[in-house]
């Protein structure tokens, strides 16, 4: 284990009990923390609460989805590490931990699992020092960087530290490329990542989708811009166009909820638009 537990007082972390850490500014509200509260947690502040209530009246469901969300993110990890074999996880836009990890699902199959986070939200980077801790056979580590900069993920020491990019590494992009613009170019930020990595790895993406319901993502979009905050959903085929050239896994590109549901309960009546899939470089 190469994270130090740090006596962090996590019971603090939200604007009731008055504690803001450094470089966080609660005026503006930011994506993990909103997701945070979909989820029921307490690690976010009103500004967070105030875009979440509205991202809600616009899309009813979107406690759902966010729940859908974090589902498809555990049966991608315990496929790669049970079916595929994977060792090595790269998370890039890890958000505030709640349960079921990278590194607790990917560990529970092979404690000897390595997972490295990347977030750069200082509520984040507290939770991840605080309670991100390994396996004795396995490693996690933090980097505090933006998924805009791949470089400076792929070059970071404790990735190197971490992983060994010669053999195959999981990279998963779980609602992250959504804070890219499309003249950002999310797919070469991706591409960057992918071309660091070996034969045998694989690629998780999900992402909002613009054509599950056009109107209610307009909405939400807006929303987003004019608190500041970048939201960019997109379509079925953009979200293709991110796994480029690597193989998908079946069932290819598809609302999350239908991603190998063996064994999750879901809910027609409360639809979750994300799309999420699966790819492998061969």
């Amino acid at each position: 284990m190469t994270k130090d537990n740090d006596p962090f007082d996590l019971s603090s972390v939200n604007d009731e009990d008055g504690w803001v850490p450094p470089g966080v500014n609660t005026s503006i509200p930011h994506s993990a923390r909103m997701y945070d509260w979909w989820l029921g947690g307490k690690d976010n502040y009103a500004s967070d609460r105030e875009l979440g209530e509205t991202f809600l009246q616009a899309i009813p469901s979107i406690k759902t989805m966010a729940k859908a969300n974090r589902a498809f993110l555990r049966r991608t990890v315990d496929h790669l590490a049970r079916e595929a074999g994977i060792r090595q996880f790269l998370d890039i836009g890890t958000g505030i931990p709640t349960e079921g990890n990278v590194h607790e699902i990917a560990q529970a199959v092979a404690p000897e699992c390595r997972v490295v986070y990347v977030d750069n939200d200082p509520i984040v980077l507290v939770h991840a020092r605080a309670l991100m801790s390994s396996s004795s056979e396995g490693t996690t580590a933090y980097i505090d960087a933006d998924v805009r900069c791949p470089e400076r993920i792929l070059n970071h020491p404790a990735l190197a530290r971490t992983l060994d990019l010669n053999q195959p590494v999981a990279l998963t992009l779980i609602a992250i490329l959504m804070l890219l613009e499309d003249d950002e170019d999310p797919w070469q930020v991706t591409r960057t990542l992918m071309d660091a990595l070996p034969s045998g790895s694989y690629l998780v993406i999900s992402h909002p989708g613009r054509d599950f319901d056009p109107q209610a993502m307009a909405a939400v979009e807006t929303a987003a811009h004019r608190a500041g905050m970048v939201l960019s959903t997109r379509t079925r085929q953009d979200v293709e166009r991110f796994f480029g050239d690597w193989r998908m896994v079946e069932p290819g590109v598809v609302p999350v909820t239908e991603w190998r549901p063996s064994g999750e309960p879901t809910s027609s009546t409360d639809p979750a638009y994300y799309w999420g899939g699966l790819a492998r470089k061969d």
